[in-house]
């Protein structure tokens, strides 16, 4: 049979379907990486104790577990605003190591407390080297408390040492902390352990590390340690609404550490890696369900401030 002797649309038809099987192509799809989660580490106040904070970041480290965003109260803000700044494990080690009552203690005549704060301020700022908290590479909060209304303040701009004098001015201890005409007591009566924080601030997971733990045989042994206590004890519920929001929950055995006792720096850290070791399983289990989950195919949550 001639081509020429077929129906016009006959050929068409041919030529069409012809092309068609020609161009026809297997269609690509594009498979979506799940993505690693943001994880927040969420650091408690506790005096002294707050070096198992130390602790807890050389190991999470070690196992190649790095924090994306860092938040603290009260001592928690201490270290938390060390690290966020860029300091590495070792180096912080070698901050609690040296560190000495004097280099904060500031005695000042004052109805609303025995030490200024300024030198608290000073010495922070000093190690951050005067880095605002905007430019640390680490996002970073340090939780306050505001004097006038008693509610929750998040400091993630400007300067470093005054938000963590704030956040460290134990009520009758340290005078309260000015800023912009504010006063501002120890975020330990709003946020002991901020981790509501950390989410706000776009945490996929969060990482608690709770030093509220009272002295042993329930006795402190100074009017700081006292008054920790008290604190903890005011804000027991606080703690409990906290480290149910958090993913993991790191709990140093550091009750028998005094909130001043400075010396046992060492002890204290160690009590920090050794809690947090028995944790990294978790952790990592947490991180590969995550990954696992219908959000980690979702782009990163959006941070409320």
């Amino acid at each position: 049979m001639k081509l020429l002797h077929l129906p016009l649309l006959a050929i068409l038809g041919l030529s069409l379907f012809g092309c068609d099987k020609a161009t026809k192509t297997t269609p690509q799809t594009t498979a979506i990486k799940a993505r690693e989660p943001v994880i927040a580490i969420a650091l408690g106040g506790g005096g002294a104790k707050g070096f198992a904070h130390i602790g807890v970041i050389k190991v999470l480290e070690s196992h190649g577990i790095k924090a994306k965003i860092v938040t603290g109260t009260s001592a928690g803000s201490f270290v938390g605003s060390l690290y966020a700044s860029g300091k590495s494990p070792y180096q912080l080690q070698q901050i609690a190591l040296n560190f000495k009552e004097s280099d904060i203690r500031d005695l000042t005549l004052n109805r609303q407390g025995i030490l200024l704060g300024q030198k608290l301020q000073d010495y922070v700022n000093k190690n951050v080297a005067n880095k605002p908290m905007e430019k640390f590479p680490i996002r970073f909060a340090a939780v306050a408390t505001r004097l006038d209304n008693g509610r929750k303040v998040e400091f993630i701009k400007g300067n470093a040492g005054q938000a963590v004098r704030a956040s460290c001015s134990i009520p009758n201890v340290f005078v309260p902390a000015t800023i912009a005409g504010v006063k501002y007591v120890d975020g330990g009566l709003v946020s002991p352990i901020p981790v509501k924080t950390a989410k706000d601030m776009g945490a996929d997971l969060v990482i608690a590390v709770d030093i509220s733990a009272r002295p042993e045989g329930g006795k402190a042994t100074s009017m700081f340690g006292l008054l920790d206590q008290t604190i903890n004890i005011m804000g027991q519920q606080s703690i409990n609404e906290e480290l149910k929001q958090a993913n993991i929950v790191i709990q140093p055995k550091v009750g028998h550490i005094g909130t001043l006792d400075l010396k046992a720096s060492h002890e204290t850290i160690l009590a920090g890696e050794k809690a947090t070791q028995l944790k990294i399983h978790a952790i990592n289990k947490a991180i590969a369900d995550f990954k696992k989950s219908p959000v980690a195919l979702k782009p990163a949550p959006r941070a409320k401030f």
